[in-house]
């Protein structure tokens, strides 16, 4: 469906149409014109659904009838769960903004930098990005304020509203007013997220987009059956024989993430890891290197399972499962997204074999298996 039938104003349309969309996606379809009548809206679907410019966009165009003026009193809130997803958020914010009648400034928020270049930042902010945290230090040194905030959006908000974020979450609702428009997006509805959403949410718009487990049928998933201490040359192998030239890695600990990555640079390929333990400029900096294809791998520990958009990304590798098997859908999802083709593998050892019969239980879909015993890994 064609972004004109969907009540955006000329000047959107134009933008959309320098940024080459095309076409709307169903969650944009259908978000879009609730959001635009001022609903609140909670929004089901995959990740690389286009999750984030379906709710930027009728945001921008609502704000220019409601824009607060008042310095450091921000309009529109958007609570993410990590500092990557805060940037990229952010970025689609500002792709869209040229596309305005009146000025609107965003911005992004989060911990693991100094906090005084983003309290100077604020000034003339009208739409804030922010991961809970460090929300709540800005609000507490009086550098933003939250009374007039008139439209609250949770993106990954099982993530937002489970018990890893639930103190935060709290003192900050009670710093929202009573009347705002609310947007809660998540790829799954847990039980969990959906009482507390009846909490939340007033008469919301429901769209649920086509299950998470359907969108992965566009991903080739095969598993390889190895031993522990085969993983490091296999997954040399498979990178260097496959000739891949932009592949993700998934381990379970920082850890484990600088250890494959320092042993695939020792075997001549271009790598690089990333976790929590990094600095954020070395994150960034990473990321923005990965996307653009200057790295060739990269090797993450689950911050990058969520909501990060790495357009057209051939490969997602597990060299170690996740703990829960929505943790394994999140991480495989990074691939195949917005109807491109994607392949996700995953190393299993014979002390994984359980725990991913339980995930592709879970997932309802077996995946196919490799044995690699008579593969030679030889110089790998």
């Amino acid at each position: 469906m064609s972004f004109t039938n969907l009540g955006l104003s000329p000047a959107l349309l134009k933008v959309l149409s320098e940024q080459n969309y095309s076409k709307a996606y169903p969650i944009q379809k259908s978000a879009i014109p609730a959001i635009l009548k001022g609903n609140d809206v909670l929004g089901i679907a995959a990740t690389g659904s286009g999750k984030t410019a379906g709710f930027v966009l009728p945001l921008l165009m609502n704000m220019q009838n409601r824009l607060v003026t008042k310095n450091r009193h921000i309009t529109v809130l958007t609570v993410v769960p990590t500092r990557e997803l805060a940037v990229q958020v952010n970025e689609v914010f500002q792709t869209f903004v040229s596309g305005l009648a009146k000025p609107v400034k965003s911005m992004a928020v989060y911990g693991g930098v100094s906090i005084n270049p983003q309290m100077i930042g604020l000034q003339g902010v009208n739409v804030l990005v922010a991961t809970p945290g460090r929300l709540l230090e800005l609000v507490e040194s009086k550098a933003v304020h939250l009374s007039d905030v008139q439209i609250l959006v949770l993106d990954e908000a099982d993530k937002m509203l489970n018990l890893g974020f639930k103190d935060e979450m709290n003192r900050i609702f009670a710093l929202l007013p009573q009347k705002r428009q609310n947007l809660l997006f998540s790829a799954t509805l847990s039980d969990d997220l959906n009482s507390i959403t009846q909490v939340l949410l007033n008469k919301p718009v429901v769209i649920k987009i086509t299950p998470e487990t359907n969108i992965l049928s566009q991903i080739d998933q095969v598993a390889y059956f190895v031993q522990e201490e085969r993983k490091g040359p296999l997954l040399r192998y498979l990178i260097k024989t496959k000739k891949w030239k932009q592949v993700l890695v998934f381990t379970s600990s920082g850890f484990k993430a600088d250890a494959v990555a320092d042993k695939l640079i020792k075997n001549g390929i271009d790598a690089e890891a990333i976790h929590g333990k990094k600095s954020q400029w070395v994150r960034t900096e990473a990321l923005r290197q990965f996307k653009a294809g200057d790295i060739q791998v990269l090797v993450t520990t689950d911050l990058l399972a969520r909501g990060i958009d790495i357009e057209f990304l051939p490969c997602v590798i597990n060299y170690e499962l996740p703990r829960s098997p929505k943790d394994y859908i999140h991480r495989i999802g990074r691939t195949g997204r917005a109807e491109a083709p994607g392949e996700a593998i995953s190393l299993i050892a014979p002390d994984d074999e359980h725990h991913f019969k339980i995930i592709q239980k879970k997932m309802g879909r077996m995946v196919d298996r490799i044995e690699t015993d008579d593969i030679d890994l030889r110089g790998f």
